[in-house]
């Protein structure tokens, strides 16, 4: 079975310094032996810990839409960020991509997609994260949770990890996978264990922020 933080960032993110050795180093410690990189705007540190780790590493990207951040999976390359969500989706579907919604319910200021997009672009997704460790409340996990139930969609969870304590703090566990198909089947399969961070680790993303811009 497989231990599955299903939403990391590394330093490739603008509000994260997480460099991939120390990534790897703290899976090790906490038994986590799989996880989905998801910058921002970019899959290049999901590829090079892709390289590096030696557990399953799905390449991921966080991408912001004018409506909220759209996640593709298991990705080859990187897809411009701030783009129209259609585009977004479209982009995803030609790597072959899986595409996941993130904290759908967590707005405004996580760019969570709502109920009423969510809704609209329902045939575009095929998972739901329904438990992110980052978001406060805990009514954005269960209303995430009963859309997911409603429209029959996978449900994903993770750290949402930032900071290098953060991750393993939420995973999967599940069957190992192959490729996407595997790894949906998977999905429907796995348990989530999970808890909402800290608050002041979010000063953690802060600061990171501060010292990449100075």
């Amino acid at each position: 079975m497989l231990k599955a933080d299903l939403h990391v960032h590394s330093n490739y993110s603008y509000d994260c310094r997480n460099k991939a050795e120390d990534i790897i180093r703290r899976c090790g410690d906490t038994g986590i032996n799989c996880i989905a990189v998801a910058d921002h705007g970019t899959a290049e540190g999901a590829l090079k810990i892709q390289q590096l780790a030696p557990f399953q590493v799905i390449v991921a990207e966080e991408i912001m839409t004018p409506f909220g951040e759209v996640m593709g999976m298991f990705l080859q390359e990187s897809i411009p960020n701030k783009i129209p969500f259609a585009e977004a989706v479209l982009r995803i579907r030609e790597q072959d991509g899986l595409v996941c919604v993130p904290h759908p319910f967590d707005k405004p200021n996580r760019h969570g997609l709502g109920g009423k997009k969510l809704e609209q672009f329902i045939d575009d997704i095929d998972i739901i994260e329904v438990f992110n460790a980052r978001s406060p409340l805990t009514w954005f996990s269960k209303t995430s949770l009963t859309a997911a139930n409603r429209f029959g969609k996978a449900k994903s969870a993770g750290s949402d990890a930032h900071t290098i304590n953060e991750i393993g703090s939420t995973y999967i566990e599940m069957p190992d996978f192959c490729d996407k198909n595997d790894f949906l089947s998977a999905l429907e399969q796995g348990r989530i264990h999970g808890r909402i961070t800290n608050p002041f680790v979010l000063l953690g993303s802060s600061w990171a922020r501060i010292r990449k811009v100075i």
